[in-house]
């Protein structure tokens, strides 16, 4: 059965509730900080209320100088710690409603699954349209769909958070000259179609000065559940 509202609480840490569960091989962990392995990603978290041991323990983790994306986490770090970005977005879930069915999107023969083979072309793409974070081991957080035009990667969505019930889509890009073919849609509803069909339930973050992506997951049934501030820095 798909995820309810009332497990939504997850939500609110799912960068820790991720690496505490099903992105744990991926974690890297000291007293109560925890990150993803290099590669992989550069999200961190500490507890909804840390202390300054905390800090001090994912300072440590990461190392001297090093960047910690602290996602959506509401807690801000000692002043000694740099400020190196601040963006205002959304967390938005998939309501189940509002957009076409996507229960056989899943077998569109036009979108093939992205892995280790197709890391070089991912990469590529994600450098010409820059939907957000992706790194060499990105992929292994799970799932990665595109299509291809003349067997040249042009659009691209996977999966990124894992919470309890819950997967997140990110790296929804397409190259400039494939956009307006209807593939980012054609990906998501594959995308969704997957993530239902193991009983979970998807959501996404988007910026919130990103007004065409909102309309966009808008008509694909995709609600605000809460605005969200993401915020980076450097460790001192």
């Amino acid at each position: 059965m798909m995820t309810g509202l009332r497990e939504a609480d997850v939500l609110d840490d799912p960068v820790g509730e991720s690496l505490r569960g099903h992105h744990a091989h991926l974690a890297r962990r000291l007293g109560d900080a925890v990150t993803y392995v290099p590669g992989v990603a550069t999200f961190s978290a500490v507890p909804a209320e840390p202390g300054g041991e905390a800090w001090a323990d994912l300072a440590k983790l990461l190392g001297p100088g090093e960047f910690a994306d602290m996602f959506s986490c509401p807690a801000v770090p000692p002043p000694d710690w740099e400020p190196v970005f601040v963006l205002e977005g959304r967390q938005m879930i998939w309501a189940g409603h509002g957009g076409p069915d996507p229960s056989g999107a899943a077998f569109d023969s036009g979108v093939v699954d992205l892995g280790a083979e197709s890391v070089p072309e991912m990469l590529d793409l994600i450098e010409r349209t820059r939907p957000g974070p992706f790194w060499p081991r990105t992929h292994e957080l799970g799932a990665y769909l595109g299509i291809r035009e003349s067997g040249t990667l042009v659009a691209m969505v996977g999966e990124r958070l894992r919470p309890p019930g819950w997967t997140e889509i990110s790296a929804v890009c397409t190259a400039p000259e494939a956009r307006g073919r209807g593939h980012a849609v054609r990906l998501l509803h594959a995308l969704i179609a997957r993530v239902v069909a193991r009983g979970e339930r998807p959501f996404l973050h988007v910026a919130e000065e990103n007004s065409g992506a909102l309309a966009l997951y808008e008509r694909l049934g995709f609600e605000t559940r809460k605005h969200v501030t993401f915020r980076g820095f450097r460790t001192p």
